[in-house]
């Protein structure tokens, strides 16, 4: 039986790479410790990790990196959707291995699908494995709310979604309304810009980037609470820059990153981003930083 128990803030962890592209250990190890110490339920290494941009080397060694330095106090979700079924089979089976807690898999996109091949692709990855799987509704590779519902049922495994196809709020509430008796568990993403509006159609957790865990455990905990006005109010003070991270990923994988340093997590030399990326201008990176002042973020907190 999956484990279904999973709720609340899960970041995507972003990668530090230096100016050679090299994954710099010591400050992924420490925004996990981080994030772990602003109270977060779990992490995930993802898109916005830019884990399409490892080797398999690399990613046994990520992922074996953030499991050990999570040592049981977070939940760890690996993203181990590919083109190939069986691909897409072995690294769910080696992130399984190597303590994985749960996986995240968008459907195949690179060739057009019928639907009857996306149900027997993600069957077969859920049968390879023990963990529950997120499916991944995202733009580029969508799964709509009724064939959300139908992977469900296909295979207990599959009980976890993660909307992210634009707009995101009509599909959050359309895939909560035809889950039926599916038993599906739904999560938001995009950066957590829709975060309250999500929750309020029937999320129950969101995986947002790194840069504010605490600002989201903070408005989490009022939710959980029942002080609805009081998380509105709290998710406010930090609107713009919550939404200014719902960007595009090429410009988010340095801005999160510019954060990161910001905040004191991460080295200067570790916030580049692999290419294919969108590097942002130096007025970008000082608005940021000035978003940041703004709503109370010092350098180093």
């Amino acid at each position: 039986m999956p484990d279904r128990s999973m709720q609340g803030i899960y970041p995507i962890l972003s990668m530090p790479f230096d100016a050679q592209g090299r994954i710099v250990f010591e400050d992924l190890r420490n925004e996990v410790e981080w994030a772990i110490g602003h109270g977060i339920h779990g992490l995930g290494i993802a898109v916005a990790s830019e884990v399409y941009k490892l080797t398999e080397t690399e990613r046994d060694e990520v992922t074996s990196a953030v499991v050990d330095q999570a040592n049981g106090r977070a939940k760890i979700v690996i993203n181990t959707g590919e083109q190939g079924t069986d691909l897409a089979i072995h690294y769910s089976k080696r992130a399984e291995e190597l303590g994985a807690d749960a996986l995240m898999i968008r459907p195949a996109t690179f060739i057009p699908t019928p639907e009857s091949e996306v149900v027997e692709y993600f069957r077969r990855i859920a049968e390879s494995v023990t963990i529950p799987i997120f499916q991944q509704d995202q733009g580029t590779a969508q799964i709509g709310p009724g064939l959300a519902a139908t992977l469900a049922r296909t295979h207990e495994n599959l009980c976890y979604i993660k909307v992210e196809t634009p707009p995101t709020l009509p599909r959050m509430a359309q895939t909560a309304a035809v889950r039926g008796d599916s038993g599906l568990i739904l999560f938001g993403g995009a950066g957590g810009a829709f975060f309250l509006e999500e929750l309020d159609r029937g999320a129950v957790g969101c995986m947002p980037g790194t840069t504010l865990p605490d600002v989201f455990v903070r408005v989490w905990d009022l939710w959980q609470a029942g002080k609805a006005t009081e998380a509105r109010a709290e998710f406010n003070k930090y609107e713009a820059i919550i939404r200014t991270l719902a960007q595009g990923l090429g410009l988010a994988n340095w801005i999160y990153k510019d954060i990161l340093v910001h905040r004191g997590v991460f080295q200067q030399t570790s916030a580049y981003a692999r290419h294919p990326s969108l590097e942002p201008d130096a007025m970008a990176r000082r608005e940021v930083i000035q978003l940041l002042q703004a709503a109370g973020i010092a350098a180093g907190e």
